[in-house]
């Protein structure tokens, strides 16, 4: 299907790897001008041909200043995806509540929340004159906020309920705006040495290995396999084209039918 994308121009954050790569491959396929931002550049983003802006999006500065020099690259703006975000580092985030600071709590906040607000923020003057659309990457634990780091899992609930708020005030305007609430989706966040699927195998004395062979029966996913990032960054693609042009406020939740309620 031809997702009636081509020539026009998309931010996406958290770019490097994992749902943000992605998410840039699939919007470059279908025709887009995309500026990919992250703090990092790997090898395979340079290889998408997108324009590649780095920047720390968990600052203050960080998110506005990524808007500006995308719009100076491109001009303005028809799609903003808030990818950005992360549990997926620090031993306080597996040992519950009475580990989680101060520090870390603003740490995943900033990253998680406050950078699709500031990004957002900077990004709707321009998507209001071009009818743009915003798409926002949750998660399925925004809804069995239990289920994860506390932190993270509080900060993605948050992140769900901005976008529907800013669906009910800017859709009238032209603005639509969504959110993709994914499962577990095999990326470094699970497969990581370091990141934070080893972590919680650790803290369960369980191989790494084995831990991620068990992880989608564990989750109830009826699917019984992790998510590719394919897989959603194609509902992504979707629901930033005017195929979904009715689509607006809603939370698509692809998590391999681990949630269970209605």
């Amino acid at each position: 299907m031809d997702m009636r994308l081509t020539g026009k121009t998309a931010v996406v954050t958290g770019a490097s790897r994992g749902i943000g790569l992605a998410v840039v491959r699939a919007l470059v396929a279908e025709g887009m001008r995309v500026a990919a931002a992250s703090r990092t550049v790997t090898p395979e983003l340079k290889e998408t041909g997108a324009v590649i802006l780095t920047a720390d999006l968990s600052t203050p500065e960080g998110p506005a200043e990524v808007i500006e020099r995308a719009t100076a690259e491109l001009g303005d703006l028809d799609v903003l995806v808030n990818n950005v975000g992360g549990g997926d580092s620090g031993t306080e985030l597996v040992g519950g509540f009475l580990t989680v600071s101060d520090e870390v709590w603003r740490e995943v906040h900033d990253l998680n929340l406050l950078s699709a607000v500031r990004a957002t923020r900077a990004a709707l003057p321009s998507l209001l004159r071009r009818g743009g659309a915003v798409v926002n990457i949750s998660s399925n634990g925004a809804r069995m906020p239990a289920v994860g780091p506390i932190a993270y899992t509080t900060a993605k609930a948050a992140l769900t309920a901005f976008g529907k708020a800013l669906a009910e005030e800017f859709g009238p305007q032209g603005v639509r705006v969504n959110t993709v609430s994914p499962g577990a989706v095999l990326t470094a966040m699970w497969e990581s040495p370091s990141g934070y699927g080893a972590a919680v195998a650790e803290a369960h004395g369980v191989e790494h290995e084995r831990f991620l062979a068990g992880l989608p029966s564990n989750a109830g996913m009826t699917t019984g396999r992790f998510i590719q990032p394919d897989e959603v960054a194609a509902l992504v693609t979707w629901l930033a084209s005017p195929h979904a042009a009715s689509v607006c406020g809603a939370d698509y939740v692809i998590d391999g039918g681990a949630i269970k309620t209605v």
